[in-house]
């Protein structure tokens, strides 16, 4: 069990006259002081999970191109159908998936390079990580454009110079620039050299997963990965109902090397999952309890989230809809259901599909993402830089998610009622009609007492009009670039840092580049 996080500052804990110093808030990861909402009763959680246990029963998930994980299956107890030489359906009776699930712990340590910034996974925990898995970057100067292992490099420094953030996230964005087959080893690197949190692997293909591992070997130490968790995957079932090899394999990568995994359908309501809510909760539990199975049955005890991605669509054109208030309310009650699995939750983020880090933006962002908070996620992806559906990594964005991701620490530290916070001697000093800037009361919490951002703007119109006028896309977009200029990478011991070199280069001379 992860011990709880030390509160930790930067530049010596000193606050400077620039804005968003808030060096009492600075952790490795949020311990939650406010509780989860309970939004459905026990009676409807009962008929969503008796709704997952009758897909499971009587529909059954089909797996393709992996023969070992319906072995493992059913040698559990699940019924096979072959359905052809290469794809079977496997039934599940009621209560086989959750006793399998039994030997799951239910929070882990994520270990980083830097011990002082390892993550807790569960439990009363909260790890922001930035958005994952965008084939286009964009910015105000140079437009959308498709990512590349520059871009991807950046966003990295861009995560490792914000505090608000826990983690350093897995594909921030697809470089393009490298091939298909070898571009996992780059961003791998980049996350090892350019930042000291815990990160993602790849997943898209089992020998790139087994590469990801290999290299975290290097990083870590064999006997090290060997007990402690140091790397996690992202798995995505092929809804409906459907496991591929390429996850199922690289899901039992993970767990024999005792790694993280992360199972996630990822639904679009009346097109791979039934239109309503419930339904697809239902489905979504179905689907993320079986991926999580799995890897108890190649290593009891290995780590596993269970994660929704729950999304609904614009029925007039088929066009998936980003921080809409049905996903935000599904969040809440999968957060009940991962509870009662007693697993660790991922699930929503700041999702958008705005084309411009504006106003629609961030309604939907904080839609999306108070109910990721709300719901006592542990581990909420698509923290920062989420544009255009996922189709684009801004980097304005990133920085406006970024300063939310910082009032969240804030909102999630609650309210702390004692003699002191109660205030009465601010009162009582002056008496009534008399101000309390000066008081003994203001003047020791006026440093801790509210959130300071950095990047808002709460200045009268008159100061703001006369010092230019700046919307927040004109800020973010200087913001962000003085982070990168300001970036300092955090040491990587020599040695290892040499033979992760030597791994990459000879990965990639071993095999012809591929771009599909």
């Amino acid at each position: 069990m992860a011990s709880s996080p030390q509160r930790r500052g930067r530049r010596g804990n000193k606050r400077s006259t620039e804005a968003g110093q808030n060096p009492h808030m600075y952790m490795p990861y949020i311990t939650r002081k406010i509780p989860p909402y309970d939004l459905l009763d026990e009676e409807s959680l009962i008929r969503i999970e008796q709704g997952a246990d009758r897909i499971l029963a009587e529909i059954g998930i089909e797996f393709r191109d992996d023969p070992e994980t319906v072995r493992l299956f059913k040698q559990a107890g699940g019924k096979v159908t072959e359905v052809s030489a290469t794809t079977w359906n496997i039934k599940f009776e009621p209560g086989l998936i959750r006793a399998l699930l039994k030997t799951a712990p239910s929070q882990f340590t994520q270990h980083a390079r830097n011990p002082a910034k390892s993550v807790q996974i569960g439990g009363d925990a909260t790890v922001f990580a930035p958005a994952y898995g965008s084939p286009f970057v964009m910015d105000l100067d140079k437009g959308r454009r498709y990512g590349t292992m520059q871009d991807f490099k950046n966003f990295v420094k861009l995560a490792q110079s914000s505090p608000w953030l826990h983690h350093s996230g897995g594909t921030i964005c697809e470089p393009t620039d490298i091939a298909v087959n070898k571009r996992h080893l780059d961003m791998v690197y980049a996350h090892m050299r350019y930042s000291d949190r815990a990160f993602l692997g790849s997943i898209t293909a089992p020998e790139r997963a087994e590469d990801s591992i290999e290299m975290c070997r290097i990083l870590f130490g064999a006997d090290f990965v060997d007990n402690n968790c140091v790397i996690m995957g992202n798995f995505n079932s092929t809804s409906p109902l459907v496991w591929d090899g390429v996850s199922t394999r690289g899901i039992r990568a993970y767990a024999a090397a005792n790694q993280g995994s992360i199972h996630l359908p990822f639904l679009l309501g009346g097109a791979v999952a039934p239109l309503t809510m419930a339904g697809a909760i239902a489905q979504n539990l179905a689907e993320s309890m079986v991926g999580c199975a799995l890897t108890q049955l190649v290593r009891p005890g290995a780590p596993t989230v269970l994660a929704s991605f729950l999304v609904t669509l614009a029925m007039r054109s088929g066009s998936p809809t980003f921080g809409t208030p049905e996903p935000a309310v599904g969040s809440l009650v999968m957060g009940q259901l991962a509870r009662r699995l007693n697993l660790p939750l991922r699930n929503a983020g700041n999702f958008s599909t705005s084309k411009l880090p504006d106003g629609q933006a961030m309604q939907q962002s904080m839609m999306s993402m108070m109910s990721a908070i709300q719901s006592g996620g542990n581990y909420i992806l698509h923290s920062a830089g989420f544009l255009d559906g996922l189709l684009s990594m801004s980097c304005e964005k990133f920085i406006m998610d970024t300063d939310m991701c910082g009032a969240l620490h804030s909102y999630l530290n609650g309210i702390e009622v004692n003699d002191d916070t109660l205030g009465f001697e601010a009162l009582a000093e002056k008496g009534p009609g008399e101000h309390m800037f000066g008081c003994d009361h203001t003047m020791r919490h006026y440093k801790t007492a509210y959130w300071d951002s950095g990047f808002t703007d709460d200045q009268p119109f008159e100061t703001w009009t006369e010092a230019g006028g700046e919307d927040g896309m004109i800020r973010a977009n200087r913001q962000w670039k003085k982070r990168l200029a300001d970036y300092q990478a955090p040491p990587l011991d020599i040695a290892k840092d040499d033979a992760l070199k030597e791994f990459i280069a000879k990965k990639k001379a071993s095999v012809e580049d591929a771009w599909y």
